[in-house]
């Protein structure tokens, strides 16, 4: 399949590929055909399709426990070429024709028969959007110091902290430059060791997100945590587009080697849609993998809020693997070219929840991503593009370039989850590691909610989960946090005031968090808990006395019902559809 240049994929994925690409049996529904039961649903929509008949297939396979080897073999007896073996996921990789693609469904060893998706980057070209940054804004947002006389940022960087990028790579600089990158490993010529590079661009860009220095800039275009070090899992080729199992590979290999390698976060600013739940989804189950392991998964959320044809908005977008329940998804919000709180947004093309599948309220958080500032990699696809466009404004510079996307999104709440690590290991540095729970539970509680200007009141939980991360707020409160506390006990070792300064304005913390679908309010993140275990599944039922105040059922005002259905006024009801706007479905 031909790979397509991020800008155009991304506008065929919506104006072409989105009615289908997140059409699917329909929520809670399970496929009745009981004809490739096993495969998901692009893979029996191409197998139904008798233009594919005879054309070769890459697949990933999961098997029973127990059964690999024989499966192995089986495989190798056939002659399928095996790509990729995974043994945390019991699977394979392999490339298959349609005759023996078609056997795996009647083998009794074979679980799951999922496609080797195309991945792609969740990025726009910035500028082409509207707006633009003329002043860096980004650390004033989220309440962080500007660089000072002395180069500066403060003792709380992430130093310490190690950040693993799975992306295009990352192109070393002033700004980040070669020592901080500590490994780099090339999962598209199957994970060998290379030199730092990015011919996309879209990794080097995030990276200065995550941890630039600004160097280039005079601190101008500094990152969140100028501290950390990376570890690069490029995935993604010169045009921004991978393969799903290169992906798996280098998630799988950054989990069993984070102690090693010292990486406690992972950044993954990629996606691509929904074919199937997230518990049987290999990419998914990967990432959960890595958070039981011990691991802090930061996704974006996708770019997939608008109808490009109508501009209406549309819910249930969220794209793989920021669907996984544990991972910390991010959607992406607008800044306005303003450090006031007040005057934020979220952007329109950040994709909205819930999850496709499975239901789930998504995203997390949001944070600012539109327009963003950033490292440029010097002849890249991306600053190639942006040439030819005439969008590489003099202001920037050679060594800058703007982007827009729930990418960004995610590479700024990386930043601050390397934050509130250091922070935590500063005040307790005997004390153990604040688990991805826990983290994810601080970056909601310290959240602002946003007012959406159309109507006046807040945004709905599922298009900006409990607001805009407050990286100021987060680090306050992970620094008042004792993890030696017993469970079940207070663990703050002194008050904290539950909001925080932002260009002069108090900006009062959101203090609830959602927990799978349901809200949990009050003071439910000043105490340890069982919640927080690596080996509890994000919105498990973990009752925090009678903090839950939204059961089966999440109401918003007097209008909005989520259950088996959501009901927006008295005209759109969710069911087996994605809901565009007030009037528009999507799907089936």
């Amino acid at each position: 399949m031909k790979r397509l240049p991020l800008l155009i994929a991304f506008t065929l994925a919506l104006s072409v590929g989105a009615p289908g690409a997140f059409a699917s049996p329909g929520h809670g529904q399970k496929n009745s055909n009981s004809r490739f039961r096993k495969f998901d649903r692009q893979l029996r929509q191409e197998m139904n399709d008798s233009s594919h008949g005879g054309s070769q297939h890459r697949v990933i396979i999961r098997v029973k426990s127990g059964s690999d080897y024989v499966v192995y073999q089986q495989l190798l007896n056939k002659g399928v070429q095996v790509l990729h073996y995974y043994p945390k996921l019991h699977g394979f990789a392999i490339s298959v024709k349609n005759g023996e693609l078609v056997k795996l469904d009647d083998n009794t060893d074979v679980t799951n028969v999922s496609d080797d998706a195309p991945i792609s980057a969740t990025s726009l070209l910035g500028g082409l959007l509207g707006g633009g940054d003329t002043t860096d804004t980004l650390r004033a947002d989220l309440g962080l110091s500007q660089v000072d006389a002395n180069g500066s940022f403060g003792s709380i960087v992430g130093t310490g902290i190690g950040v693993a990028l799975i992306d295009s790579g990352l192109a070393p600089s002033a700004d980040v430059d070669a020592s901080r990158i500590t490994a780099f490993y090339d999962f598209t010529q199957g994970g060998i060791l290379a030199t730092p590079s990015d011919g996309f661009g879209h990794g080097t860009h995030v990276a200065g997100l995550i941890g630039g220095t600004g160097a280039l800039s005079s601190g101008q275009y500094a990152g969140v945590a100028p501290g950390v070090h990376f570890v690069v899992a490029k995935v993604l080729d010169s045009n921004g587009q991978g393969d799903t199992s290169n992906v798996i590979s280098a998630l799988e290999f950054i989990t069993a080697n984070k102690d090693a390698l010292g990486v406690q976060v992972v950044n993954m600013s990629l996606g691509h849609p929904p074919f199937e739940d997230a518990s049987t989804d290999p990419l998914d189950i990967a990432v959960e993998q890595a958070v039981q392991a011990g691991l802090i998964v930061v996704t974006s959320a996708g770019n997939y809020g608008t109808n490009p044809n109508t501009g209406q908005i549309g819910y249930a977008g969220i794209a793989t693997p920021g669907n996984a329940p544990d991972a910390i998804t991010v959607g992406a919000a607008m800044t306005q070219d303003s450090p006031q709180r007040t005057d934020d947004l979220v952007a329109p093309y950040s994709s909205r929840g819930p999850t496709w599948y499975d239901g789930v309220a998504k995203p997390d958080v949001i944070a600012p991503g539109h327009n963003l500032v950033s490292d440029s990699a010097s002849g890249s696809y991306l600053v190639d593009e942006l040439t030819g466009l005439g969008l590489l404004k003099d202001l920037l510079g050679p060594d800058y370039i703007k982007l827009c996307g729930t990418s960004m999104a995610a590479g700024v709440t990386t930043g601050t989850v390397a934050l509130i690590l250091q922070a935590h290991l500063a005040a307790q540095p005997a004390a153990p590691q604040l688990s991805a729970h826990a983290v994810k539970a601080i970056l909601e509680f310290t959240s602002s909610s946003l007012t959406d200007p159309s109507t006046g009141q807040a945004y709905d939980n599922l298009t900006q989960g409990t607001g805009e991360i407050n990286a100021a707020g987060a680090v306050a409160l992970a620094g008042a946090i004792d993890t030696n506390a017993a469970v079940g006990n207070n663990w703050l070792m002194s008050a904290v005031t539950p909001s925080t300064n932002i260009d002069g304005q108090t900006i009062t913390w959101s203090q609830n968090i959602v927990w799978g679908n349901n809200i949990v309010w009050g003071n439910s993140v000043y105490s340890n808990s069982d919640a927080w275990a690596n080996n509890i599944v994000w919105g498990n039922n973990i009752v925090w006395g009678n903090n839950i105040v939204w059961g089966n059922n999440i109401v918003w005002g007097n209008n909005i019902v989520w259950g088996n259905n959501i009901v927006w006024g008295n005209n759109i009801v969710w069911g087996n559809n994605i809901v565009w706007g007030n009037n528009i479905v999507w799907g089936l």
